[in-house]
């Protein structure tokens, strides 16, 4: 029987750049657990301001991972969101290598410290 080869642990740089900024991974976040939200119901969710709102779902909808739909309602404009299939996957991907960027959970448990995770953790670089 052959020794089972440990697979090759990610790097920060394979971590989706579009995903990877606080507010663009909090509505992926929210819309993955929500069939579709209103940008009045994401922007309070994530308390943040209509402009950055905006921005964000904006690189996010440009890149095909949500759907935005604008309609009236009365007189008044109103945007619902979507986790579009590409953005579930994107997202799940993204999910996928952070959680390989993390040490073995069950081993450093076990040392009762955290001193054990500090030759395990590389910096994460930011992608605004």
């Amino acid at each position: 029987m052959t020794k089972k080869t440990d697979a090759v642990r990610p790097t920060p740089d394979q971590l989706d750049p579009v995903i990877h900024e606080r507010l663009r991974l909090g509505i992926l976040s929210a819309l993955a657990v929500q069939e579709c939200l209103s940008f009045t119901e994401l922007r309070g969710l994530l308390n943040t301001t209509d402009g950055n709102l905006s921005v964000q779902a904006r690189k996010l909808e440009e890149a095909g991972y949500v759907m935005c739909r604008k309609r009236f309602v009365g007189r008044k404009p109103r945007s619902t969101y979507r986790l579009s299939t590409a953005g579930r996957r994107a997202l799940e991907e993204y999910l996928e290598t952070l959680a390989g960027l993390l040490p073995n959970g069950a081993e450093w448990r076990k040392t009762g410290t955290s001193d054990s995770l500090q030759g395990d953790i590389q910096p994460i670089p930011s992608h605004g």
